[in-house]
């Protein structure tokens, strides 16, 4: 674990990875001890890839390339499960994991009114009660936001991304305040989203077409333009959702909607 933290050992694992790669670069390694156990958290660029394949591929350069200098090295499993992938961890909510978004709005209060049917005041305490306060009792990780999993996944199915990936890519804090001029100011906070914009599920033709309505189909003129793109798209329809579903717990309208809009009719 020492010798990674040293620059000339990081740099000659660097090459080693990106020997593997056009795209990938490996910018960080970062070592956990557990007993005879360590496990490696490799920080990787992947362009406008999800990556795990081309991160997959370096990692286990990596790994030999150790194995050179530690002969008595066994590698248990490529994947440890500090990286953290499809599951809930304070590591990804932390450290971030893909791409980290901060997305914010400012509505009108006269829109909050007439559109959402509910006050900014209204909005704000449900908001804290419920997404702040609430999500804490229950000791969540990462869900402190009213329904983030519903629209990550809908971006993600429909851009051809790992639907699995919703696990992390789903962590979100959701923030409102009431601004001086008694507006609403809303953010969402998402330090771990994983998408890709080539490779995987993006080249099928529905996923493929959808990017395309997007603008961020394929490779973008730089490395990874497309991919970030892509993320503040799944960060803005999150925040919409987490507007709409917040507004219908604060007007107490939620399940009158449901009611009226998601039930067949009743039969004669």
């Amino acid at each position: 674990a020492l010798w990674i933290g040293k620059t000339e050992n990081f740099l000659s694992l660097k090459e080693a990875f990106e020997s593997t790669t056009s795209f990938g670069k490996l910018l960080d390694a970062t070592p956990t001890v557990a007993g005879k156990n360590v496990y490696i958290r490799l920080r990787c660029f992947s362009g406008d890839a999800m990556g795990m394949n081309m991160i997959s591929k370096g990692s286990l350069a990596v790994i030999d390339a150790l194995r050179q200098i530690f002969p008595r090295l066994s590698l248990l499993a490529l994947s440890g499960n500090m990286c953290t992938d499809k599951k809930a961890a304070a590591m990804n909510w932390i450290e971030g994991r893909g791409k980290s978004v901060v997305i914010e709005a400012t509505i009108p209060q006269d829109v909050v009114r007439s559109t959402l049917k509910t006050s900014v005041r209204a909005i704000t305490e449900a908001n804290v009660n419920k997404n702040l306060i609430g999500s804490a009792m229950a000791g969540t990780v990462g869900g402190f936001n009213a329904h983030a999993a519903n629209n990550v996944t809908a971006v993600f199915l429909a851009t051809g991304q790992d639907p699995a990936q919703n696990v992390e890519s789903s962590n979100c804090i959701t923030l409102m305040e009431e601004t001086p001029e008694g507006d609403l100011w809303i953010s969402c906070t998402m330090p771990s989203i994983e998408v890709g914009t080539v490779g995987g599920g993006t080249g099928l033709p529905a996923q493929s077409a959808c990017l395309k309505a997007i603008g961020v189909k394929g490779g973008g003129e730089n490395p990874g333009d497309n991919a970030k793109q892509l993320a503040h798209v799944v960060a803005a329809a999150t925040m919409a959702g987490e507007l709409s579903l917040m507004a219908a717990l604060a007007s107490n309208s939620l399940v009158a909607a449901h009611m009226a809009h998601n039930r067949k009719p009743a039969s004669k």
